[in-house]
């Protein structure tokens, strides 16, 4: 009944607005202990549920592309105040979009990409092999596409992590994994093993001053 925004344009949408026989499913956004500053990825996350058909209760000033612009305060000479005019804001809905579709994202890509290829190697090299010589906005178009095609979760595949003890000492064991990788995990000791160790520290200092 209620199949979101088919238009992702960056202008404000609320299904609420539009109330059929039965109302949407209504949600709440809590950003816990996010900053809630204009342009935090938590409004963008709001943003998707709401264009995808949930009633969220919001507006558009927190998203990127809303600005304000403070009161402009006119003084004499003498630093008296003649004239306050109010404070004004306004909302771009093709900045907002442009952020929707990762095209600030493909600004910062493209000018790493031209002047600093190590760091652009670090950051983005898999995304550059994702993109396959396209755009991050037809990469999300298509992502969009897909989404309300199924959106429903895939489960997730069993990954077979096999762990084992490659060599193994009184206080640590060096541990692999199925992707060869090693790492050290320490041990800890159980009250006989911290006698024994005792006992045999003991022993070297009593052979040595023996020598």
């Amino acid at each position: 009944m209620y199949k979101g925004n088919a238009k992702i344009d960056g202008t404000y949408f609320s299904v609420g607005d539009n109330v059929q026989d039965k109302r949407p499913f209504k949600a709440h956004l809590d950003v816990g202990l996010v900053r809630t500053t204009t342009g935090n990825r938590v409004f963008g996350a709001m943003k998707g549920a709401s264009d995808g058909g949930l009633h969220v209760p919001h507006s558009d000033k927190r998203f990127p592309g809303h600005h304000v612009v403070k009161a402009e305060i006119v003084t004499s000479k003498k630093g008296k105040v003649l004239d306050t005019a109010k404070a004004t804001s306004s909302f771009d809905p093709k900045e907002h979009r442009q952020h929707i579709f990762g095209g600030h994202v493909q600004v910062y890509y493209d000018t790493l990409k031209a002047e600093n290829a190590q760091k652009f190697n670090k950051q983005f090299r898999k995304w550059e092999i994702a993109l396959k010589g396209q755009k991050f906005e037809d990469l999300y178009k298509k992502v969009h596409a897909a989404i309300r095609a199924n959106p429903a979760r895939p489960a997730p595949k069993a990954v077979a992590n096999v762990r084992k003890i490659v060599k193994s000492e009184t206080g640590y064991r060096i541990m692999e994994n199925s992707k060869k990788k090693t790492w050290l995990k320490y041990v800890r000791l159980t009250h006989a093993e911290r006698k024994e160790r005792i006992q045999n520290k003991m022993n070297i200092i009593m052979q040595a001053a023996a020598q």
